[in-house]
């Protein structure tokens, strides 16, 4: 079984803990990690482009001159994608970039993510990640307690609101529930702090599948 410290949040040693070798230390899957982590960032994606074609362009009712006789090219329409003004051949159209992916994908993805976390000595487990207040100095002074640089995603497996409003000013701190672990937060911090209640509620929720 793996192990990893447990900390206070003055930096102090308090144990050693063991978690589970299943979720934080497997063969990670790398294509299904890309793949969730793409299906998250085309979640976000709009989608509400639109160019007109030469039937929705306004105009070109008539034809602009007679076929033959004049020496210029034939024209039907001044609404012609070649015409200026004219409407757009093959351009975008609203659409849906969502696509599906199975549980066990989604699964194995996060896994994976979480295992590079564990692997890369960038998992941090505090005991309780209880703020006093909500002001940012006090994130400041953890992070610097820890001697953490660079993006820190904090995991708490109860509501923090202290922690959510210290962190939300700060944009290289973030802070999230245990629920809401996702891939794409996983890759994008440089660690990952979590409160023993967090490491558990995800082992819990992530052994049987």
């Amino acid at each position: 079984m793996a192990k990893v410290e447990l900390k206070n949040l003055k930096g102090e040693k308090l144990k050693d803990i063991t978690i589970s070798d299943s979720i934080w230390k497997i063969e990670t899957n790398d294509d299904c990690l890309k793949k969730m982590i793409r299906l998250q960032l085309d979640a976000t994606r709009q989608g509400t482009a639109k160019t007109k074609t030469r039937s929705e362009v306004s105009g070109g009712g008539r034809k602009p001159w007679k076929q033959k006789g004049t020496g210029r090219a034939r024209a039907g329409s001044n609404r012609s994608p070649v015409w200026r003004g004219g409407g757009v051949a093959l351009g975008v159209t609203p659409r849906d970039y969502t696509f599906k992916i199975n549980k066990k994908e989604r699964t194995l993805a996060l896994k994976s993510a979480l295992t590079y976390k564990y692997t890369s000595k960038e998992l941090i487990v505090i005991d309780d990640i209880k703020l006093d207040t909500l002001k940012t100095k006090e994130v400041k002074t953890i992070l610097d307690t820890l001697n953490l640089a660079g993006k820190v995603l904090f995991v708490t497996k109860e509501d923090n609101p202290n922690l959510y409003m210290a962190s939300r000013n700060l944009g290289y701190a973030y802070a999230i529930l245990a629920d809401e672990i996702n891939c794409l937060d996983l890759v994008n911090a440089d660690y990952l702090v979590c409160d023993e209640a967090a490491v558990n509620y995800m082992e819990e929720v992530l052994k049987n599948d």
